[in-house]
């Protein structure tokens, strides 16, 4: 167990000392709270678009972030020989490959955690036709975003620590403080909503594509125990495209009795069941008790994907 922890908790220091983890994080942060300043004349529907872009920034952030920290932590370690040197220790395959997974869960975490800060504050900041941009929400998330660089660099050249690993904690504190002192001590209104305020209804969305991304996860693991970071991430496009339309091709012959349907429908991942955008609409809610059903299908889906990548990584040879 010691040695599971000491692995995972590495796996996880090292994917947020990245600099493309750094840059993915504070890129789509503050890209979600910029969809809120731009008008869009949408009808009514300006808000709901906002949310809409800003869930799927989450998703899109997170499928590159979990691509990208796979290869880095498996593949990576494999070609340079560093994976030996720890599995020549008294550290068995499994151990060090569930470890990383959970490094990488935990950072994929951290990553949405911190994007789902900026769509609540952009939920908030969404406005319509005849309201304007907030502002003072906009100047209070830039400057934190900005003071969160500044810390990293003043810790790399006073105190000799990484520049990276500290911008990217301080990001996440930063911004999350300046988004509770919005909420608490700024208002605004709409012209026909009232006071604004954030849109709590997308924390359940939120965790449901935070359960997607740990799908992805242990498909990236899996194929990152055999392939470099090119083909894991056309490999993992390709299982996240076809799930976006599992329904569509494979649900109609699954019900049918088509053995091929059903072997497919039960291998593809169905993305649909973690993207529920659309049940917002109408001032609608996502139940918490769906988002315990899609943990049972992410429970049941990640086992399948450890087991494969234990399957592939056993034999695997090390140089």
């Amino acid at each position: 167990m010691r040695q599971f922890v000491a692995i995972a908790v590495n796996a996880f220091m090292e994917l947020v000392r990245q600099p493309v983890f750094l840059l993915l994080l504070s890129a789509s942060s503050c890209f979600e709270v910029f969809l809120a300043v731009v008008p869009y004349f949408g009808l009514g529907d300006d808000v709901k678009m906002v949310e809409d872009m800003v869930l799927a920034v989450t998703l899109l952030t997170g499928l590159l972030t979990a691509v990208l920290c796979a290869s880095s932590s498996v593949a990576q370690e494999i070609r340079m020989g560093t994976a030996l040197t720890v599995l020549s220790k008294p550290v068995g395959r499994p151990t060090f490959l569930l470890g990383k997974y959970a490094g990488l869960a935990g950072a994929l975490t951290l990553m949405t955690f911190t994007n789902m800060v900026a769509a609540l504050l952009a939920s908030r900041m969404a406005y319509d036709a005849y309201g304007g941009t907030d502002v003072t929400s906009t100047v209070i998330y830039a400057s934190a975003a900005l003071l969160a660089y500044l810390a990293g660099g003043f810790s790399n050249y006073f105190l000799k620590r990484p520049f990276v690993a500290d911008a990217v904690f301080a990001f996440v504190l930063l911004t999350t403080v300046a988004f509770w002192g919005v909420v608490q001590f700024t208002t605004l209104s709409r012209m026909f909503d009232g006071e604004a305020h954030a849109d709590w209804r997308l924390i359940p969305a939120g965790v449901l594509i935070l359960f997607a991304l740990w799908i992805l996860a242990g498909l990236a693991l899996a194929c990152s125990t055999r392939l470099d970071t090119i083909a894991t991430l056309a490999v993992c496009s390709g299982f996240f495209l076809v799930g976006l339309v599992a329904d569509y091709l494979f649900k109609g012959p699954s019900d049918q009795g088509v053995w091929w349907a059903r072997v497919a429908y039960s291998v593809v991942p169905n993305w649909q069941q973690f993207w529920l955008a659309d049940a917002l609409e109408d001032k609608k809610f996502i139940p918490w008790s769906y988002v315990g059903q899609a943990a049972l299908y992410l429970a049941s889906y990640v086992t399948a994907a450890l087991a494969a990548a234990l399957l592939l990584f056993e034999d695997r040879e090390l140089h």
